[in-house]
Parts: C-alpha cells; sequence; structure tokens
C-alpha cells in the first residue's frame, strides 16, 4: 500500500467498546467485578458492582465525559461530523474498523497506531480485574485489527502493578499478532531505573516489539482527588499543562540505567509526549552525563540513544515544529489523537499545514508519514 499520512498516535477507549465486552469474556470468579453498561440520567454509562463510574457510551475522550456544545472548540468541530449524535444512537464509530476507517479518511489519515485502554482500566481501583480487563481487550484487539491489519495497528495493554504478568503478556500478545505494546505511567509504580524492570526490558527485547509509553501525570492521582472544589479546575489545568514533559521520567530513566545500551535493538515510543520540550531534556542529559555521569557505563551520549531507538509523537506542537533539528527528525511522528478532545481530527490538514509551514516538504513527510510506517513495519 502506498501511504501518504500516518497517525501515530489515536485511540480505542472504554465508551466505544461493547457493552458486554468484559462481563462475557472474564474468568468466572472475576465477572462481578468487570465494568458493564447500565442506564444514567445521562444516558448509558459504564459502571462495576464497586461503585465506580467509568464514564457515558458514546462519551468524550477515555474517561467517557459529557459533551456540552461550546464548552470545547475541538469538541465541536468533531461533533458536527456526527460522531456524539451517533454516539448516542449506540453507533459506535471508533470501535468499528468499517466506521473508523471512514473517520481516517475523512482526515486523510492512511493508517494509525491504536492506544487501548490502560488509564481507564486503572479506575476500576481492583489490580486483578483490571489486568483482566486488559487481557480481554488485547484478545478483542487482534480481532478488531484483522480486517484492516495495514491500516489499523493496535498496541497490546501490558498488565499493571505485577511484572512477571506483565512479561508473561508480552509474549502472548507476540504470538497473537499485534505489533505493539503499551505499559502505564504513574507515580506508585516503581521507577524505570530499578532493576525489578529487568525481565520487563529483556522480554520486550525478546519479541522486539517497540513498547511504548502514553504521557505521565503530573501529580499522583490522590493529590488530584483531593483538590477542594474551588481548585479543581486549576488543578486540571496544571496536569494539562505538564503531563507531556513528565516523561522526562521514563526517558532519564531507561537511559540512565542502561537499558538501551544493553538492549540496543529494543524500541521505545512516547505517545502524545509532545516535542518542544526535548531539545532542552537531551541537552540537560547530555551535559550531566558528560560533566559528573561518566560511570553509568554509556557509550554514547544519552541523545544518541534518544535518536537511535526512541520515538516521539505530538499533534500539535509550534515550538518543537522549530527544533526539529535539534531532537533528531527522524525520531518524530505526528498524530491526529483521534478520538480525544485535545486531538485535531477531522482538521489535521488545517494543523500541519500551520505548524509545518517551515519545513522542507521531506522533513514532513518523514514526520507525517515515513517515521510511522518504518517504526512499524509498515514500509521498509
Amino acid at each position: 500500500m502506498q501511504y501518504r499520512r500516518i497517525s501515530a498516535d489515536c485511540h480505542l477507549d472504554l465508551p466505544w467498546l461493547p457493552a458486554e465486552l468484559f462481563v462475557s469474556e472474564a474468568r468466572r470468579e472475576l465477572r462481578d467485578r468487570m465494568p458493564y453498561v447500565e442506564e444514567g440520567p445521562d444516558g448509558p454509562h459504564w459502571v462495576t458492582k464497586a461503585g465506580v463510574n467509568m464514564g457515558l457510551v458514546g462519551g468524550t475522550g477515555s474517561v467517557g465525559g459529557k459533551y456540552v456544545p461550546g464548552q470545547n472548540y475541538r469538541l465541536d468541530k468533531m461533533a458536527e461530523t456526527g460522531f456524539f449524535a451517533d454516539g448516542k444512537r449506540g453507533i459506535r464509530r471508533p470501535g468499528d474498523p468499517d466506521l473508523r476507517l471512514r473517520d481516517m479518511e475523512r482526515d486523510g489519515v492512511d493508517a494509525e497506531i491504536i492506544f487501548g485502554i490502560l488509564g481507564v482500566a486503572s479506575r476500576v481501583q481492583d489490580y486483578e480485574a483490571a489486568n483482566e480487563m486488559l487481557r480481554i481487550y488485547n484478545d478483542w484487539l487482534v480481532g478488531f485489527c484483522r480486517k484492516y491489519p495495514e491500516r489499523q495497528v493496535g498496541l497490546a495493554c501490558l498488565p499493571y502493578g505485577d511484572i512477571d504478568a506483565a512479561v508473561a503478556e508480552i509474549h502472548r500478545v507476540a504470538r497473537l499478532g499485534l505489533r505493539g505494546l503499551e505499559l502505564s505511567c504513574s507515580w506508585d509504580m516503581e521507577p524505570m531505573w530499578h532493576p525489578c524492570w529487568d525481565p520487563l526490558w529483556h522480554a520486550v527485547n525478546d519479541v522486539q516489539l517497540p513498547l511504548h509509553f502514553h504521557t505521565f501525570p503530573t501529580t499522583p492521582r490522590n493529590v488530584r482527588e483531593r483538590a477542594p472544589a474551588n481548585s479543581r479546575r486549576a488543578a486540571q489545568f496544571t496536569g494539562v499543562a505538564g503531563f507531556q514533559m513528565n516523561l522526562i521520567n521514563i526517558i532519564a530513566a531507561v537511559i540512565g540505567a542502561n537499558v538501551l545500551e544493553r538492549y540496543p535493538n529494543l524500541r521505545i515510543g512516547f505517545g502524545e509526549s509532545g516535542i518542544g520540550w526535548l531539545p532542552y531534556a537531551l541537552d540537560r542529559m547530555d551535559f550531566e552525563w558528560e560533566d559528573r555521569f561518566r560511570d553509568l557505563g554509556l557509550k554514547m551520549k544519552p541523545s544518541e540513544y534518544w535518536r537511535r531507538q526512541c520515538r516521539a509523537t505530538f499533534q500539535f506542537d509550534r515550538i518543537g515544529a522549530r527544533l526539529v533539528e535539534e531532537i533528531g527528525v527522524e525520531t518524530l511522528m505526528w498524530g491526529s489523537d483521534y478520538p480525544h478532545p485535545d486531538g485535531v481530527w477531522p482538521e489535521s490538514d488545517k494543523y500541519i499545514e500551520e505548524q509545518f509551514a517551515g519545513l522542507s516538504p521531506e522533513a514532513i513527510h518523514k514526520i507525517t508519514c515515513e517515521n510511522a510506517g518504518k517504526f512499524y513495519g509498515l514500509i521498509n
């Protein structure tokens, strides 16, 4: 297939999944702990028997928020396509391969990489149940991507809070044919420089699938949940403003812990990381390594490991577009973030033209197509 545009960061969230998926596919002993759909004051919504509200069917973003006209420009543009009206009628456009393909083509996207349900699974506040959800989702995703395998590339969601379980799932999903892995980021996990992660690095290296991290929260969840009512919008603003830059916690850790030196074929993708902050981070790591961290065992500058093995995705980053050469054009992959509220669907043409106005056609093609095509094996 001839690709013109590949979105390296799109989503398939709980609001668009089949209502009976988790209850019907869960092991018998975990069935009562799975999310399911019931009617609510604003329409059907996902809940658990433990009382966790997991969002509206057909709602906005990963959390299934209520669409309020006039509150968010991006959501209003999505609504103009009938997106939320369809959702209310039970038409799951993101969760149907054919309807999803139409939305891709509406936006000029030939292929996309699909991130999954890691964030919402953690909201069940039950590690065992969450990990069962991820297993069920991964199995379902295999069938979902089978219809258009060269156009819809799903990432398997790895269990959280149990490295041995994550390692087992890595090997299982590799046999199923999924083409990438996704691991959750949270303040309550062991830092990525900790040696407890070594079995995971070894497993990822064995299966030769790219491993992904999608954003990193600015503060622990319990801090955000305790925010006073009159500070919640400020807390939300802080989170939205900083969650991309916090991925330095992952980048510096895997480089400083010699992970990329020990596993030179391991590939890591950072979903919705933004790129404008990366030149400073890379330069800072290089400076500190040369100044006082030569004992880490690295044989190259940190920025060289970045260029060799890492990729960053973004949808709209005017500052980063001016600093492409500082980051490495080969490391950057554009994504529409469909169907999230901070994405650019269905106006990707507009945002690509605006932010890349000063770049050469060759560089734009690399960022919006070629780099992702090579990273995921869609093109040679």
